[in-house]
């Protein structure tokens, strides 16, 4: 299926942003509808994600839509972690901040918009990395969550694939992920980071936004943003 890329005619130029700089004053998630009509589903396991490029919907002058399968057999906790990321809205708004042509895009930090911040959705029994059973975490309540490595599932770092992005500890993944564009195969990230599913549709838009211009720090000139995503069930 081609996903069509639309393009408004008006180029505006935007330095680089911080979230507090992005216009969420009319965001409405139901004014963007989906554009992957024929994405396909599995087994409740699948996410639509829009993403723009710009400071809002309105002054956007690209729109990409991709389709996310989940591969909860393989990466039972790490799809979960995700979809209900997905579910409560926590993506919405939030940018790709790390971007490297011919290598991945980075985002998913709903704390502090920079890849400093997130944290797991649920409690799977790990606190900033360390096992526990205190789901408190000596305090430090839910921003503490992690998940568990599930990097031995036998899934690699192929093109068009999503994982888990942490520290370079193990078990410190939160809600930050990575997505492979086509023309990047990260084989020494395999058995490190947890592959979780794949980009069924849209992957061409990945490496689209993979080329954007970038500053020094890797973050796109132009703000990505992830307008809206959504669990399919």
């Amino acid at each position: 299926m081609q996903i069509k890329v639309i393009l408004i005619a008006l180029l505006i130029l935007l330095s680089g942003c911080t979230a507090e700089e992005i216009n969420s004053e009319s965001y409405n998630p139901e004014t963007m509808g989906n554009k992957l009509v024929d994405c396909p589903t599995n087994n409740n396991s699948t996410v639509i994600m829009n993403i723009i490029q710009g400071t809002s919907l309105d002054d956007a002058f690209s729109i990409h839509s991709i389709c996310i399968s989940l591969n909860f057999s393989a990466a039972p906790l790490h799809s979960e972690n995700f979809k209900t990321h997905v579910s409560e809205g926590n993506y919405n708004l939030t940018q790709y901040h790390r971007i490297i042509d011919g290598f991945m895009i980075q985002g998913g930090d709903f704390e502090n918009f920079d890849g400093t911040g997130g944290y797991a959705s649920n409690w799977y029994g790990y606190c900033n990395g360390q096992a526990s059973g205190d789901s408190n975490c000596s305090g430090n309540g839910q921003n503490a969550w992690t998940v568990p490595d599930e990097a031995d599932n036998g899934l690699k770092h192929l093109p068009c694939t999503i994982s888990m992005a942490k520290t370079s500890a193990p078990n410190t993944g939160g809600s930050q992920y990575f997505i492979i564009p086509e023309d990047s195969t990260p084989s020494h990230l395999d058995g490190v980071h947890t592959v979780f599913g794949e980009i069924t549709e849209g992957c061409e838009q990945i490496t689209t936004i993979s080329e954007v211009d970038t500053d020094s720090r890797d973050r796109p000139l132009t703000p990505v943003i992830i307008y809206n995503a959504t669990a399919i069930n």
